[in-house]
């Protein structure tokens, strides 16, 4: 198992990427590594990031202005040779559909439930793991 794992969180919102960073604390599930984070707060941002690699999963805001997760969801799935998982931050469930659409392969609610955003990281951390070995 590598020593840390890169998370990518993408919100304009600090609040949303602070919440992001206290549900997940330093290991969300004891058989993940732990995680580092690394902020955007700009689409342009996460693009810059995804092309320099080492990003092991992305979290992104759904509510993000002026561009949202979903958005930025798609267009990295198109774009980015192997891009990482995506988890996807929604403002409802009934955008559960929108999230599909925008090919994430998770999504949580806002504001983000700690028990619930944790198991979903961990659910990426693992699925990255299979998708590297």
């Amino acid at each position: 198992m590598q020593p840390t794992a890169t998370v990518l969180v993408y919100s304009d919102d600090s609040n949303t990427r602070e919440q992001v960073r206290l549900a997940a604390g330093r290991r969300p599930a004891p058989d993940v590594p732990q995680v580092e984070f690394l902020e955007c707060a700009t689409p342009e941002a996460v693009l810059r990031e995804l092309a320099k690699g080492g990003i092991d999963v992305c979290v992104l805001d759904g509510e993000a202005v002026p561009m949202g997760g979903m958005g930025v969801c798609r267009q990295i799935k198109d774009e980015v040779f192997n891009c990482p998982p995506v988890l996807l931050l929604m403002g409802r469930p009934q955008d559960a559909w929108l999230a599909t659409w925008s090919r994430a392969d998770a999504a949580v609610t806002l504001p983000v439930d700690p028990v619930e955003f944790a198991s979903a990281l961990a659910a990426q951390l693992r699925r990255k793991r299979l998708l590297s070995a």
